[in-house]
């Protein structure tokens, strides 16, 4: 099993951090690849628990489903689609931080389907991950 734990503390405000992770659109600037429900939730927020991203471009895009979702301290995903990783896991928390910041811990488990590409899958997921998180002040 592979494992990527990213803990950040930004300087903004819990319930923008959250509105950008939550909104799929938004999320997928985050991470620099089109992203867009296709499932609204069946709770008042249509990002919520059961909505359902596809990120990416037609065949190679993968769709992950909101598993957990607690309006401004979490959301839980898993992908439901076809995808070279398996038991994929994400989970993000916010919390309030002092002087008005958020702290973000974000926490994505899988394993791989084609063996060893795992630590390149890491890799590069962690990477996106980190630059996306520095630019989440413009998006918020």
């Amino acid at each position: 099993m592979y494992t990527i734990e990213i803990d950040e503390t930004l300087d903004v405000p819990r319930s923008k951090v959250f509105a950008v992770f939550a909104e799929h659109e938004r999320f997928g600037k985050l991470l620099g690849a089109p992203a867009r429900r296709i499932k609204d939730s069946d709770q008042a927020d249509p990002n919520g628990l059961g909505s359902v991203r596809k990120i990416g471009i037609g065949p190679i895009g993968l769709e992950e489903t909101v598993v957990g979702f607690e309006p401004d301290s979490l959301i839980e995903y898993t992908i439901t689609s076809l995808s070279p990783l398996r038991n994929h896991f994400g989970r993000i928390r916010f919390e309030d931080a002092p002087e008005g910041k958020t702290r973000v811990n974000y926490t994505i488990s899988f394993d791989d389907v084609i063996p060893f590409t795992g630590h390149l899958v890491r890799g590069a997921l962690e990477q996106g991950l980190r630059k996306g998180i520095k630019r989440l002040p413009r998006l918020a």
